[in-house]
């Protein structure tokens, strides 16, 4: 697997690419916007480590010009604080988002989950009603109506999640399989990846079909009896302290 590291700062760029090669990935560098496009086109690289604050051509720009023809996993590097810009990210189509700075073993964590989209053995069609899941688009859609694309992590969590229709999965489960790592995320990390697969859902009509809180537990897909039906059967269903909220 081919990884372009996107990042001005030279020294952390061969930091990176030293403890990726340690892990059996091809690491190859890009040091500004310009010339991180170029080597996409050239390298044909399996995923894209991007930082935002780049020379000439930041990595929104850069982000932005890619999502126009591709489609690959993109992880993005910031030292920002600030949730607008994160947000920013995400929206333009990243894939995960790493705030600097940050351990190797978080950065190799989340390069596994990236680039374990679509892995073998896994049905590449979902459904839960309406609601269809093409992992090899990554994209759902509900019914007829327009798909919305989903990052990697996203993609992840569904999938977990409509594994286990009506019951909850433990927060440190899902942690563990969507980051690849528990020490990768945390708690604040998955309520702001649920929220934005939440909104994605709601976006393309996606009413009857939740991913619901469960106090102390963790998380649950589940079919809302006012909008969808009972179409998905209530296995396991937990006791009323484990019940879902919305949270």
């Amino acid at each position: 697997m081919r990884i372009l590291i996107v990042d001005d700062d030279v020294e952390l760029s061969g930091l990176l690419r030293f403890a990726l090669a340690n892990a059996g990935y091809e690491a190859i560098a890009a040091f500004d916007g310009h010339q991180a496009l170029r080597m996409i086109e050239a390298q044909a690289p399996d995923l894209v480590v991007l930082d935002v604050n780049l020379p000439g051509l930041d990595g929104f720009a850069v982000l932005e010009t890619l999502r126009r023809t591709r489609d690959l996993p993109v992880m993005m590097l910031t030292v920002r604080a600030d949730e607008e810009d994160e947000v920013r990210g995400l929206d333009l189509g990243a894939d995960d988002y790493l705030r600097k700075p940050f351990s190797p073993r978080a950065l190799l964590a989340r390069v596994r989950a990236l680039l374990r989209r679509g892995g073998e053995g896994e049905e590449p069609v979902l459904a839960a009603g309406p609601l269809r899941i093409d992992a090899e688009r990554s994209q759902a859609q509900v019914g007829d109506g327009a798909p919305v694309r989903l990052s990697t992590l996203e993609l992840r969590l569904l999938r977990l999640l409509l594994g286990h229709q009506g019951r909850p999965v433990d927060a440190q489960r899902v942690i563990g399989f969507v980051w690849s790592d528990r020490d990768a995320a945390d708690r604040d990390a998955l309520k702001q990846l649920v929220h934005r697969l939440r909104h994605k859902l709601e976006q393309i009509g996606g009413q009857g079909a939740w991913i619901e809180h469960v106090h102390n537990v963790g998380y649950a897909f589940v079919r809302d009896p006012d909008v969808g039906g009972a179409d998905v059967p209530a296995v396991d269903t937990p006791p009323a302290a484990e019940r879902p909220d919305r949270s």
